[in-house]
């Protein structure tokens, strides 16, 4: 059975003092809360203030994004094994907002998983259509797209872990309904049958990602492709990060 996974995404928020004080809010809500694992990407700035906080709590330390060389002229970026060294377990990778504002591509993608892996980083890798691919009916195609150019030449999946994203869905305040998450999970899911073995498909975790908050979550979470979710605005808030992590543990 795949053990749950609830990861915060905190994107362009609190410095290392809130951080601090979030992390220590969240082990004392959920202090018990066992039978899932819990994941935090705060700024690159707080990293180390993340990792004192977490001390041995148990949370993983994630990265909200990586650069693909190990060192180099490449002004404002962070290698892989930097990332390890301040305390990093996990790596988000293929965010749409990284996507959409700063160019990444499906190419790109590819060279940040094999360079995470590389290092012993697990990727959180996402995927997900726009607005217009949903209506258009693409959503498949672009899905498949994504994980055929992000998975390029990779077949160990035991570290990976996919999240899928809707575009349209993210800080909207709108969600995919539980049974639309569902057959892109179970879609995704085909897929890694397909490409990389049964074995992969049965033991990949799929989070869904997309205004998920402690109201929406359970119904979530009750669909069997569904091992967990990838949360945003919904993390920064304590007692919801931390009544969704309960709840993924009572599912």
């Amino acid at each position: 059975m795949r053990k749950r996974l609830i990861a915060g995404n905190w994107k362009l928020q609190n410095n290392s003092s809130q951080t601090t004080e979030l992390i220590g809010k969240i082990i004392a809500l959920t202090a018990g809360a066992g039978g899932v694992d819990t994941v935090v990407a705060p700024t690159f700035t707080s990293l180390h203030a993340a990792r004192a906080a977490i001390g041995s709590s148990g949370i993983g330390l994630a990265a909200q994004d990586i650069f693909w060389e190990e060192k180099g002229a490449f002004t404002g970026e962070i290698a892989p094994a930097m990332l390890v060294d301040a305390g990093c377990q996990w790596a988000i990778i293929g965010h749409s907002e990284r996507r959409q504002y700063f160019g990444e591509t499906d190419e790109t993608v590819n060279k940040k998983i094999k360079a995470a892996l590389k290092v012993g980083l697990k990727p959180i890798v996402c995927v997900g259509e726009t607005l217009d691919g949903r209506e258009s009916g693409k959503t498949e195609q672009i899905i498949e797209k994504q994980l055929v150019g992000g998975f390029k030449d990779i077949t160990d999946f035991s570290q990976i872990v996919v999240a899928y994203e809707p575009v349209w869905a993210i800080g909207t305040g709108k969600n995919a309904s539980p049974a639309q998450a569902q057959e892109v999970h179970a879609f995704i899911r085909t897929w890694i049958a397909k490409n990389v073995g049964k074995g992969a498909a049965d033991n990949t975790r799929i989070l869904y990602g997309g205004s998920v908050k402690a109201s929406n979550a359970a119904e979530l979470l009750a669909c069997p492709d569904i091992d967990g979710a990838l949360i945003g605005g919904a993390s920064l808030i304590a007692d919801d990060f931390s009544a969704i992590i309960r709840l993924s543990v009572e599912k």
